[in-house]
């Protein structure tokens, strides 16, 4: 009988898993004889019922036979309690051997193998079949037999199906309802980890098959429906294995020519596919009420493949991309209580947080697992063979050189006794010369053991150094290889994007083409696990909004078909990753009008807002400037969730748009969240890290270099002027720092400014392992995390978001001292905290309450100002009310449930100005509400001075 290449590699796969399952067998039958319980009995029946259901995947017919006569015997035996008798276990032992020498024959070879040994065979059932046991409990073969007549009469179908153009509908029998056994679950994880695999590969090429139907770009997918057929069955899930069957008979079709496949049956596919996607991610024991609910549609899709019109049209009204008519052309009806007002003034733009409305499935949409669904197992990772094998080696390595310090131990006491020895030549010589005997003679002897001592050292000292180098080496590659183990290729994480451009460009018809650039790019896995919905968003933000419909592309001179590019790549030891688009672009006088618009700052504020400031705008919760809010997007809330994420991990995010020409965003992210690279400073004498990530550069600059100007302190770098901030201010120690040296000088920077922070020295640069603080120091002002240095002693690595924060409050309020001098002290002035996430109307109030005489901070947020409330002493914080991290509501119920905080006054400051928001602002404490709407008369400066008085203490 001649195979082809795809049974040969099924073959393959039955030599493996035979090896594994009578490797069991050989080790546990020979405890039967004396123990029959059933954690004894049930795996070696799993692993004859295992090999029974692999040799009928690939048609070995003997090892089917065999194994069901092993596996009947073992059911038997573990049904009526009996120990194995000493002939059961010889007939049990030759057929599992039997299996083990037909495991070890080559793929190709054998059917000629059991062909030749085919009396031995028989000779071996025989004895196990006529093994005499007692069979009172019968062994479950019925629904097995069933099940091999289905599968027998599938593969029948789909023989004849290869002969006719036009493929039939396969008539098979009922399923049959059987719960999978505990001990079948394993290979049902395996199902699982297959389909998973597959249906990737045929998401990724039924994309390409819309453009290319070329046989060899049929042939993997084809491929690809044949193994999760084949999975299918040797688990028994006869459902699965009549739509495999399907997909893999229409991928034939096409591949002989016969078939050209169109959009919706691309669909089709595409939906069946989605099937065994939603398998892979289930648990193993929901897998099977799943397809039982899901039987109906599976019934029509593959009614649907085989050419079913009527069943074509049911299933593509299910799960199909559709038309969205009536969710593009009209905003959704806003539900009435189901909705927290982020802005009130205009109602089409609140943020929902109460279910979606029911006008139109999402695009993407399939039938979506209820319940069983996997919840992430944190302590399971995948890691290639590649990567696992060189930590072995690593780990074998350092265990080598462990064991060399045994025989250094050994060599150390020697010297250590070659040492005992010298005091005792010394003491003797110092007794001889006491009896007369001259000194030459005794410093001759006791430079000679001498020598001998050092001799011996200078050869521990090279045999330790040596060690030290080996180990450093090994240790090194073994720290780089973990690391490594935990990256993933970007392109891991963008497996469902062409998909998804695919299917909302269909939905809303338009044309896009879609691109990945740097899918090689590796990614710390868990950062890779947090962009997948950042993605998202904006992926869908592009092709809804961003990209034109055809006719519009036309008339404004370009390709009807739009372009959503992605770059991933590293820079300056950072992750880069780019979406943007050639659409339409967003005009910064939208952004600008829908400010003032929604109150969000006086339109005198919006009008001296630069374009990087108004695109900020766009990530705060529930800012749109879509004109049409739809199932895909345009509520306001994508943005905010890619503005949370980059934060979680320490990155930033910024957007900038061409009007007409296309958007972008770019995210800048840590390469993994584990290791960073860092500059080591001193800074009153102790070591400190600063994430070079945040580094723009370092400098050392000479007094003369000194510049000032509005009594700051700066100097001129690469045509910039960057003021110069103590760092031993910020912290709040001692510099070490004398006048005669150096400055030495860190530039950091945010989106607007740079900030040269003096430290007292440069130690050179360092990879640190991150360690979280104690979570019960809360955050710590300017400090982002802990390491240990190579020498085992802390080191604090400060957060330069804080850093930039806490320089802005210092120059805010006059208080920033000058390089080698001492800071001045203020004077006796009430002291304002000022709490907002904009900086425009930080700045507004700063100067209006600066230029009355009281000394004000700046916080950038809820989180920040309450470090600085920690921190500080303030007779007043003023606090805007919404704010990323921590609310204005949030920081003044913290303030008032401090027993040593609760007495400082609070002033809310908001755009709303309705009764219910003042209401919530005094319950949380506060001690004012006023709107923004006030800033251009005094009623600020009136409320301030009822709370507190005047500036001066």
């Amino acid at each position: 009988m001649t195979r082809d290449m795809a049974d040969l590699s099924m073959l393959e796969l039955f030599r493996m898993e035979a090896g594994n399952h009578t490797r069991v067998l050989e080790e546990g039958i020979p405890g039967l004889a004396a123990d029959v319980s059933p954690e004894k009995v049930q795996p070696l029946i799993h692993a004859a019922h295992a090999l029974k259901g692999s040799g009928k995947i690939v048609g070995l017919a003997d090892a089917v036979q065999l194994s069901q006569a092993m596996e009947t015997v073992l059911d038997i035996c573990s049904g009526s309690g009996k120990p194995l008798s000493g002939q059961t276990t010889d007939a049990l032992l030759a057929g599992t051997r039997f299996l083990h020498s037909l495991a070890e024959v080559e793929a190709e070879a054998m059917d000629g193998w059991l062909e030749e040994r085919s009396g031995e065979f028989k000779e071996l059932l025989a004895s196990i079949e006529s093994v005499d046991l007692e069979s009172s409990v019968e062994p479950v073969v019925e629904a097995d037999a069933q099940s091999s007549d289905q599968e027998r009469q599938a593969e029948e179908s789909h023989n004849n199906s290869e002969e006719i153009s036009e493929p039939a509908p396969v008539q098979t029998a009922a399923p049959v309802k059987k719960d999978i056994p505990l001990a079948d679950l394993s290979m049902l994880d395996l199902f699982r980890m297959e389909a998973e695999s597959h249906s990737q590969a045929l998401n990724a090429g039924l994309l390409e098959l819309e453009k290319d139907q070329a046989p060899d770009k049929v042939e993997p997918l084809m491929r690809a429906a044949h193994s999760m057929k084949g999975a299918a069955r040797i688990v028994g899930l006869t459902d699965a294995v009549a739509l495999a069957h399907a997909m893999e008979d229409l991928l034939v079709s096409c591949q002989k020519g016969e078939t050209v496949l169109d959009s919706d049956q691309i669909d089709l596919l595409l939906a069946a596919t989605d099937i065994y996607r939603d398998v892979s991610q289930l648990e193993t024991d929901a897998i099977q009420s799943f397809l039982s609910d899901r039987k109906p549609l599976m019934d029509q899709m593959e009614k649907a493949l085989r050419g079913d019109a009527e069943a074509a049209l049911n299933v593509c009204s299910e799960v199909c991309p559709q038309g969205i008519p009536t969710a593009v052309a009209e905003p959704v009806p806003e539900p009435v209580a189901d909705v927290i007002e982020a802005f009130p003034e205009q109602g089409d733009y609140k943020q929902e947080v109460a279910a979606p409305a029911k006008e139109v499935p999402a695009a993407t949409e399939v039938p979506a697992p209820s319940q069983g669904v996997r919840a992430p197992d944190d302590s399971v990772v995948r890691v290639s063979a590649g990567n696992l094998n060189r930590l072995m080696a690593l780990a074998g390595e350092s265990l080598v050189e462990s064991g060399r310090l045994g025989e250094f131990a050994s060599s150390l006491l020697r010297l250590k006794g070659g040492h005992r020895d010298l005091m005792k030549i010394l003491e003797e010589s110092c007794e001889r010369v006491k009896h007369g005997e001259t000194a030459e003679d005794v410093v001759d002897d006791l430079k000679a053991a001498v020598n001998d001592c050092q001799v011996m050292l200078v050869k521990h000292i090279n045999k330790f150094d040596l060690y030290r180098r080996r180990n450093d080496n090994v240790s090194g590659r073994l720290y780089h290889e973990v690391i490594a183990s935990r990256m993933r290729p970007f392109s891991d994480g963008g497996l469902g994007f062409p998909r998804l451009v695919r299917d909302l460009a269909r939905s809303l018809g338009k044309e896009v083409d879609f691109i990945i650039e740097g899918e090689t790019t590796s990614v710390d896995r868990d950062i890779l696990d947090k962009l997948e919905a950042p993605l998202n968003h904006l992926i869908r933000n592009a092709v809804d909004h961003g990209i034109e419909m055809p006719d519009e592309r036309v008339a404004a001179g370009k390709p009807s078909t739009g372009t959503i590019k992605v770059v991933a790549g590293h820079r300056a030891g950072m992750l880069f990753i780019e979406v943007r688009d050639d659409g339409q672009g967003l005009d910064p006088e939208r952004i600008r009008a829908k400010v003032v618009e929604r109150k969000l700052a006086p339109a005198r504020m919006a009008e001296e807002m630069s374009r990087a400031e108004l695109m900020e705008f766009l990530f705060l919760p529930g800012f749109s400037t879509a004109g049409k809010v739809t199932e895909i997007s345009g509520r306001g809330v994508g943005l905010d969730v890619v503005h949370a994420m980059v934060q979680e991990v320490g990155g930033t995010v910024r957007a900038d748009s061409e009007p007409g020409h296309g958007m972008s965003f770019s995210m800048q992210l840590p390469l993994t969240l584990s290791v960073i690279r860092t500059l080591l400073v001193k800074i009153a004498d102790q070591p400190y890290a600063i994430p070079l990530s945040r580094i723009s550069r370092i400098a050392s600059v000479f007094p003369e270099q000194l510049k000032l100007a509005e009594d700051r302190q700066y100097v001129s770098l690469d045509g910039a002027n960057v003021g110069l901030v103590p760092a031993a201010q910020i912290l709040g120690v001692q510099s070490t720092q004398t006048e005669n040296d150096g400055l030495k000088v860190v530039v950091i920077s945010d989106r607007m400014n740079k900030y040269g922070l003096v430290v007292d020295d440069f130690l050179g640069e360092q990879d640190l392992v991150v360690r979280p603080l104690d979570h019960r120091l809360g955050k710590v002002p300017d400090v982002n995390s802990v390491a240990m240095m190579p020498d085992g002693s802390p080191v604090l690595i400060l957060d330069a978001e804080d850093l930039v924060r806490s320089i802005d409050n210092l120059l805010s309020g006059g208080r920033l001292g000058k390089v080698g001098l001492e800071s001045a002290k203020s004077g006796p002035v009430q002291k304002i905290l000022v709490v907002d996430d904009s900086l425009t109307v930080r700045e507004v109030e700063r100067k209006l309450l600066v230029n009355h005489g009281y000394e004000v901070d700046t916080a950038v947020d809820g989180q920040d100002g309450l470090n600085a409330v920690i921190s500080g002493d303030y007779d007043l914080v003023v606090t805007d009310v919404d704010m990323p991290r921590m609310n204005g509501l949030e920081l003044t119920s913290r303030i008032k449930g401090d027993p040593d905080l609760k007495s400082i006054p609070v002033m809310m400051v908001s755009y709303k100005d309705r009764k219910e928001d003042k209401l919530r602002g005094l319950e949380a404490g506060a001690d004012y509400y006023l709107t923004k709407s006030s800033f251009h008369d005094e009623t600020l400066l009136s409320a301030v001075e009822d709370l507190i008085g005047g500036a001066g203490k």
